[in-house]
């Protein structure tokens, strides 16, 4: 059964103050806030190392949780770019930094022979079953939050990949915003 909780959690850890300070750095107007997040992802190093998510997920740096299950977690945006700004983030990454990261069947399988070739391919299966769970959860999880905050207007999801993409923290999430009128083309 899935935990709804609001409020505040764990306590910040010093040693990630510094990210920390990155993050929170997106203050004052909008377009403030944009530069700041664009220049946090071009400075974002692409990597499997934990990040400021897994330790919110690890109760070492507070989030204002309003949804958890085993799997997924979902918290307010410490930088809202809308009146709901929500983070949702699988608890296992499955070395899912980003959808990018998506394991996709690899063609060149003819390299392989005999068993090597039905390994490979069983284990390619296995990992896209995985995170194609993942994110069917991600989605399925921002679904019932935005019900659960009143989004029945309609609502936005987005997902950063990359430094272009400006993906800052290396973990794949969902954003989840509403409450306002969206605008297109996006960003």
């Amino acid at each position: 059964m899935p935990i709804v909780r609001r409020g505040m959690r764990g306590t910040e850890n010093p040693s990630s103050s510094s990210r920390l300070q990155v993050l929170t750095s997106h203050l004052l107007t909008p377009q403030t806030a944009m530069a700041s997040e664009k220049e946090a992802a071009l400075a974002a190093v692409p990597s499997d190392s934990p990040t400021i998510f897994d330790k919110i997920i690890n109760k070492e740096i507070p989030s204002n949780v309003v949804y958890e299950d085993d799997n997924v977690l979902a918290f307010r945006d410490i930088s809202p770019q809308a009146p709901t700004h929500i983070l949702i983030i699988p608890k296992v990454k499955d070395g899912l930094t980003g959808i990018s990261k998506m394991h996709t069947p690899v063609n060149g399988t003819s390299d392989y022979t005999g068993q090597e070739t039905i390994t490979f391919c069983f284990v390619a299966r296995s990992w896209l079953r995985r995170h194609c769970e993942i994110l069917g959860r991600l989605l399925y999880t921002a679904k019932l939050v935005a019900k659960q905050e009143g989004l029945d207007d309609g609502y936005r999801l987005v997902i950063n990949d990359g430094p272009k993409g400006c993906q800052s923290v290396y973990h794949l999430h969902v954003h989840l915003l509403g409450g306002r009128q969206m605008n297109w083309p996006p960003g």
